[in-house]
């Protein structure tokens, strides 16, 4: 009995990875890029935070802006890819280039912030 509840798991989770590949072999390019923009923040977060909990711990409050500034580009790319996402039809009248230079002004903000966290 167990097996075939294991053997039906994984033909699910194959259905599931071989349908979110398909879907996303259709996402238009800008969109893949701003989605690689998005996980290159958060694994430069992750890295920052192992490497504060293996190596040193002493300056927190530049560890803390590092990575509050990890994230709050991520956060602020996702909000930039839902505008930008055609299917999306809250933001059809708002054009690409006001939803990218929302993204650079809220951008320049958050690291003002950060730097005035620094000291």
């Amino acid at each position: 009995m167990g097996r075939s509840t294991t053997t039906t798991t994984t033909k699910d989770a194959q259905a599931l990875f071989h349908s979110l590949r398909t879907a996303y072999v259709a996402t238009p390019t800008n969109l893949k890029i701003i989605d690689l923009y998005i996980v290159f923040a958060i694994v430069t977060a992750l890295i920052q935070v192992f490497t504060w909990l293996l190596l040193d711990r002493f300056p927190f409050n530049s560890f803390l802006s590092g990575v509050l500034s990890c994230v709050g580009t991520a956060v602020l790319a996702v909000c930039l890819r839902i505008q930008v996402n055609k299917e999306n039809k809250e933001f059809k009248d708002l054009p690409p280039e006001r939803a990218f230079a929302d993204f650079v002004l809220c951008n320049l903000v958050l690291h003002l912030v950060i730097m005035n966290f620094l000291g």
